[in-house]
């Protein structure tokens, strides 16, 4: 373990955790301090950054990290949050140095958010940019989503809603600690909930209630866990040994390999949620970002090689 990335646990362990011990959800309070605390890092250079910016006619909004060069490799980023907060802004973080190693232009997603937009408004949102994408004539097989934590989730539940309508799945995903069980029974929510320097395990369950609304929690679309994993592409999984999140990784893992499913799950020890995200401060997220990269390029090259 770094001292980067020891320190980035003690700052968490003082000023996210205790945030996460206070009954009930202020949602406005939550947007405030991650909007006021995001870093915005610099475009890297020889590429470009375009906002897009929804409308009646076109409700999908977020943001195109481009090269300069054309790539042959798309990556459609879903960012965490809770479903409740953060936005494509406060995860350039992450986005921003996985486009650049990967070599990948990537459409960071502004999916709307709860409670104002409930599920299943993010993953018709998902759903939506991705088959935006196909239209546009990008192929599937050059395609990898990608999310963490909620965008982790919500990029899994994405592809079982497109496996199961039928739609051309991309080449893989790329799940950074994903939250796949918002019914919040795992162990680790327990077993891990005093070494975790970020979240208490009890603060799960009531942010799945405000996502799901109405929605059963243990949906498969809302909580993919929860759904049949045959048929999907090949899966990318990091997390950290320490989250109350350990087992929404390794379940999710079990279950896909018993369907058959391609899945590389690497366990970092003493690695906070999403930790990646501290790119480039900490040695272990540029070396996580660098083998996600790896993967990307991987399971793209290969559909291409198949296609041909």
């Amino acid at each position: 373990m770094s001292w980067q990335s020891a320190l980035a646990c003690w700052v968490l362990r003082r000023r996210m955790r205790p945030e996460t011990a206070k009954p009930g959800i202020d949602v406005e309070r939550a947007r405030r301090l991650t909007s006021k605390r995001a870093w915005l890092p610099k475009v890297p250079s020889g590429w470009r950054l375009e906002e897009r910016y929804g409308h009646d006619a076109a409700p999908l909004r977020g943001e195109w990290l481009l090269h300069g060069q054309p790539s042959h490799i798309t990556v459609l980023y879903l960012h965490g949050g809770g479903y409740y907060f953060c936005s494509p802004a406060t995860h350039r973080g992450l986005v921003f140095p996985l486009a650049r190693r990967s070599g990948a232009r990537t459409f960071s997603l502004d999916y709307r958010l709860a409670p104002e937009h409930p599920f299943p408004a993010a993953l018709d949102d998902a759903l939506a940019a991705y088959r935006k994408l196909l239209a546009d004539g990008v192929p599937p097989g050059s395609i990898v989503i990608a999310g963490d934590s909620a965008g982790g989730g919500l990029a899994l539940a994405t592809l079982l809603a497109l496996r199961d309508a039928g739609d051309s799945l991309p080449a893989g995903a790329v799940l950074f600690a994903p939250w796949t069980d918002l019914a919040a029974t795992g162990a680790s929510m327990t077993t891990n909930d005093g070494l975790d320097p970020m979240f208490y395990g009890r603060a799960f369950a009531p942010a799945g209630k405000l996502y799901s609304g109405d929605a059963d929690v243990r949906n498969p679309y809302v909580s993919p866990l929860y759904g049949r994993f045959d048929g999907l592409p090949p899966l990318f999984i990091q997390v950290g040994d320490t989250e109350v999140l350990l087992d929404d990784s390794t379940r999710v893992a079990q279950k896909a390999r018993a369907a058959g499913v391609s899945v590389e799950l690497q366990i970092w020890p003493k690695m906070p949620h999403v930790f990646q995200i501290f790119a480039p401060f900490v040695p272990e997220a540029n070396r996580a970002l660098e083998q996600a990269a790896g993967f990307v390029r991987r399971v793209t090259a290969a559909q291409a090689v198949e296609t041909s």
